[in-house]
């Protein structure tokens, strides 16, 4: 953002006195040191980080952070691809994952079934500040990982 460094250091010679007169500092103390004894961080990188968000939000640049109508919103559909398994086939790999938030706590089970068999059931309790979101979020990741570290016991082609 600061192209030509008259510029930044410019801004530097000011955010400079400006730190030398709030930490009440000698003159021979360096900026960074007083930047981090201040805690003020240094203005060049305060400035780029301005321009990045301006860039992002309402420049040409990344579309996040942008209101954007709903007409353009992307539909899924046509950016995920499914990859469909026949459900008789005896080497496909079933979880099922349920998380529950009750008055009695917060939890979730997992059950894998491997070649038609019951292969594991995992039950777990998480603190009672989880919001029933993210006990089934957890559910997902958990059996995902449990997948993969075991799927070599289960030979899927």
């Amino acid at each position: 953002m600061l192209n030509k460094h008259c510029y930044k250091a410019k801004l530097i010679r000011i955010q400079r006195l400006i730190n030398i007169r709030i930490i009440k500092a000698y003159r021979t103390v360096s900026n960074e040191a007083l930047c981090v004894i201040s805690g003020i961080k240094p203005i060049h990188i305060k400035t780029e980080e301005a321009g990045r968000y301006y860039k992002i939000t309402k420049g040409k640049g990344i579309q996040y952070g942008r209101k954007m109508e709903v007409i353009n919103w992307i539909h899924l559909a046509k950016h995920v691809k499914l990859i469909e398994g026949h459900e008789n086939s005896p080497h496909y790999i079933h979880a099922y994952t349920d998380g529950s938030k009750n008055d009695s706590g917060v939890g979730y089970g997992i059950a894998i079934f491997s070649n038609n068999n019951l292969t594991a059931t995992l039950k777990y309790r998480l603190n009672g500040r989880c919001s029933n979101n993210q006990v089934e979020q957890m559910a997902i990741l958990k059996v995902l990982k449990y997948i993969q570290y075991n799927k070599p016991r289960w030979r899927t082609p």
